[in-house]
Protein backbone atom coordinates (compact mmCIF):
# COMPACT_ATOMS: atom_id res chain seq x y z
CA UNK A 1 0.00 0.00 0.00
CA UNK A 2 1.29 3.59 -0.96
CA UNK A 3 1.64 5.72 1.57
CA UNK A 4 -1.19 8.36 2.78
CA UNK A 5 -1.38 11.55 1.12
CA UNK A 6 -0.56 15.15 2.71
CA UNK A 7 -4.17 16.03 2.97
CA UNK A 8 -5.73 12.83 3.60
CA UNK A 9 -6.77 13.42 7.49
CA UNK A 10 -7.85 17.15 6.94
CA UNK A 11 -10.01 15.28 4.04
CA UNK A 12 -11.38 12.27 6.44
CA UNK A 13 -12.05 15.14 8.76
CA UNK A 14 -13.96 17.60 6.32
CA UNK A 15 -16.10 13.95 5.46
CA UNK A 16 -16.78 13.39 9.01
CA UNK A 17 -18.13 16.56 10.06
CA UNK A 18 -20.47 16.88 6.85
CA UNK A 19 -22.08 13.26 8.37
CA UNK A 20 -20.52 11.12 6.29
CA UNK A 21 -19.09 7.97 8.10
CA UNK A 22 -15.86 6.46 7.21
CA UNK A 23 -16.12 2.45 6.21
CA UNK A 24 -12.79 1.91 4.94
CA UNK A 25 -9.30 3.73 5.45
CA UNK A 26 -8.12 2.21 2.82
CA UNK A 27 -11.09 0.74 0.81
CA UNK A 28 -9.82 -2.23 -0.40
CA UNK A 29 -11.50 -3.47 -3.85
CA UNK A 30 -10.59 -6.56 -5.98
CA UNK A 31 -11.02 -7.41 -9.41
CA UNK A 32 -9.68 -10.91 -10.41
CA UNK A 33 -5.91 -11.55 -9.09
CA UNK A 34 -5.94 -7.48 -8.59
CA UNK A 35 -5.72 -5.46 -5.33
CA UNK A 36 -6.36 -1.78 -5.57
CA UNK A 37 -6.85 0.39 -2.48
CA UNK A 38 -8.59 4.07 -2.67
CA UNK A 39 -7.95 6.21 -0.01
CA UNK A 40 -11.51 6.05 1.89
CA UNK A 41 -14.46 4.15 1.93
CA UNK A 42 -17.84 6.39 3.10
CA UNK A 43 -21.25 6.25 3.46
CA UNK A 44 -24.00 8.41 4.42
CA UNK A 45 -27.29 7.55 5.56
CA UNK A 46 -30.71 9.69 4.56
CA UNK A 47 -33.23 9.07 7.55
CA UNK A 48 -35.74 10.76 5.74
CA UNK A 49 -35.42 8.80 2.71
CA UNK A 50 -34.21 5.43 4.17
CA UNK A 51 -32.00 5.07 0.87
CA UNK A 52 -27.66 4.96 2.01
CA UNK A 53 -25.34 6.93 -0.24
CA UNK A 54 -21.50 5.53 -0.59
CA UNK A 55 -18.43 7.27 -1.95
CA UNK A 56 -14.81 6.31 -2.75
CA UNK A 57 -12.42 8.90 -2.60
CA UNK A 58 -8.83 9.13 -3.46
CA UNK A 59 -7.11 12.10 -2.18
CA UNK A 60 -4.89 13.92 -4.84
CA UNK A 61 -2.07 16.72 -3.51
CA UNK A 62 -0.09 17.06 -6.97
CA UNK A 63 2.99 18.06 -5.14
CA UNK A 64 5.52 16.06 -7.46
CA UNK A 65 8.07 17.54 -9.52
CA UNK A 66 5.47 17.84 -12.93
CA UNK A 67 1.90 18.60 -12.24
CA UNK A 68 0.65 17.20 -15.68
CA UNK A 69 2.52 13.72 -14.81
CA UNK A 70 0.61 13.78 -11.16
CA UNK A 71 -2.52 14.59 -13.42
CA UNK A 72 -2.14 11.55 -15.71
CA UNK A 73 -1.35 9.44 -12.94
CA UNK A 74 -4.60 10.08 -11.29
CA UNK A 75 -6.44 10.33 -14.39
CA UNK A 76 -5.48 6.66 -14.60
CA UNK A 77 -6.15 5.86 -11.15
CA UNK A 78 -9.56 7.30 -11.33
CA UNK A 79 -10.70 5.07 -14.54
CA UNK A 80 -8.86 1.69 -13.25
CA UNK A 81 -11.08 2.39 -9.61
CA UNK A 82 -14.05 3.20 -12.12
CA UNK A 83 -13.94 -0.24 -13.60
CA UNK A 84 -13.38 -2.02 -10.73
CA UNK A 85 -16.38 -0.81 -8.92
CA UNK A 86 -18.88 -1.19 -11.70
CA UNK A 87 -17.52 -5.03 -11.58
CA UNK A 88 -18.09 -5.39 -7.61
Amino acid sequence: MAAKDIFHDAVKKGLEKEGWLITDDPLRIEVGDVEMYIDLGAEQVLAAERVGEKIAVEIKSFIGASNIYEFHLAIGQFFNYRIALEQQ
